[in-house]
């Protein structure tokens, strides 16, 4: 068995199953994404038999299997995955993956009263349409052919390729190979460096444009060149995105950052003695930037408790870094959502509908800021709330589309690489 072979073995299956991750593992180096998508139609969908005799054999044995629905979904997903991780490998092969995850739409339900192998494979594979499984799968799909042709769809759910924050959320399970994970991984990294591309050159033309409005002589082109637009890479309007930038970039507090508020919270709170102290120095530090109005009504008061209540057995304890990320932990849940059982979310609504997006996620901001450890805890509680509005249209849901557009830029800003520091010498338009 060779070396991929031998990864993909780490959690044996049946023998049945193995002769499957074999197959594909050896036909993968050989066959074209077009005749591997003709396989999976031809064994899983039609499931009526195969050119290799002894494959067909094994698929009747995995379908024969007793209450073997869980199982045959961990198989099938994990056929899926040996191709989509080496497909994405390969620029001309990405087209496939959609292709591969559209076979399981619209699928014929199993025909009543009979028994067969056939019947037996459509009912586990349209059982597996109903999984979460499946739904990361389709995710993914999106992802990809939103890279190659952006589709028109209006549903939140088809923005998830603009968000890369939720891929390990939204993407990935505990089902998930080492492979996948790698995978989701080199994504989420290209996406995130061409939306900092993206953005570092469409602030460089507005800050152009800024300067030759202060001095129209820098009109004059150089040798021939012209400033040629660039397109907003946001779905704000350009005056959102604008007045975004400025408010993570610059100055919420006198002369303070974002960055600098966080860096003298983090100084201070070397010298606190207890975590009590700890607690209460955060409620302060919470609460500077953010308007009196709101902050003196029932939201101090409810966030005032929430502290009080988070391990108050610890408050004479020295505030220990386990301390602190559990306190941050808690204030997501308070601020943005609890859990998808519960997805409850009134105070982060009613912070936006008080504060506005921006103010709202720069709040969120100031906390991960001083326990950057939070930050994919924050990302889960957005995976929350995508996965809660994924099929509601994006006008229906004006809120967490920009609120999710702000919190990528406000990562990008904060722990990207890319430098916006020109911004703050110039007012934009």
């Amino acid at each position: 068995m060779n070396n991929l072979s031998q990864t993909y073995s780490r959690q044996q299956g049946s023998q049945e199953e193995q002769l499957f991750y074999d197959y594909l593992l050896q036909h993968i180096r050989t066959d074209t994404p077009g005749q591997l998508v003709e396989d999976f139609r031809r064994l899983f969908i039609e499931a009526r038999g195969f050119r290799d005799p002894q494959l067909y054999t094994a698929l009747e044995q995995i379908a024969k299997r007793k209450n073997g629905e869980y199982q045959f979904n961990y198989f099938f997903n994990r056929c899926c995955h040996i191709l989509i991780n080496h497909w994405q490998m390969d620029v001309q092969s990405h087209s496939a993956i959609p292709e591969l995850v559209s076979l399981l739409e619209n699928l014929a339900p199993p025909r009543s009263g009979y028994h067969g192998t056939a019947n037996r494979v459509r009912y586990l594979v349209k059982n597996f349409t109903q999984s979460d499984q499946y739904l990361k799968l389709q995710r993914l799909a999106r992802v990809i052919s939103n890279k190659l042709t952006p589709d028109k769809s209006n549903t939140v759910g088809n923005l998830i390729h603009r968000y890369p924050y939720l891929y390990n959320h939204c993407l990935l399970g505990d089902e998930s190979s080492k492979e996948h994970q790698q995978t989701v991984r080199k994504i989420k990294n290209q996406t995130e460096k061409r939306f900092e591309v993206n953005l570092s050159r469409y602030v460089t033309y507005k800050v152009r444009l800024a300067q030759i409005s202060r001095s129209p002589e820098l009109a004059v082109p150089e040798k021939g060149r012209i400033i040629r637009p660039v397109k907003n890479p946001t779905l704000l309007k350009d005056k959102e995105l604008n007045q975004a930038l400025k408010h993570y970039v610059g100055t919420v507090d006198g002369s303070y950052t974002y960055k600098s508020l966080s860096q003298n919270f983090l100084s201070h709170t070397v010298h606190t003695q207890t975590f009590g102290r700890y607690k209460d120095d955060l409620y302060e530090y919470i609460l500077t930037s953010l308007d009196p109005k709101y902050s003196k009504g029932q939201f101090n008061k409810n966030l005032y408790q929430l502290l009080q209540n988070t391990l108050p057995e610890c408050n004479h304890q020295k505030p220990s870094e386990f301390l602190m990320l559990r306190t941050a932990s808690q204030l997501m849940n308070f601020l943005v959502v609890e859990n998808g059982k519960k997805p409850d979310h009134y105070v982060f609504v009613d912070m936006i509908s008080n504060m506005g997006v921006t103010r709202t996620m720069g709040l969120l901001l100031k906390v991960v800021l001083v326990s950057s450890k939070v930050k994919p805890y924050l990302e889960k509680r957005f995976s929350i709330l995508f996965n809660h509005y994924e099929s509601f249209t994006k006008e229906g849901v004006p809120w967490l589309v920009k609120s999710l557009e702000n919190l990528q830029l406000a990562f990008s800003v904060h722990f990207g690489k890319v430098d916006l520091s020109c911004l703050k010498q110039v007012k934009m338009r």
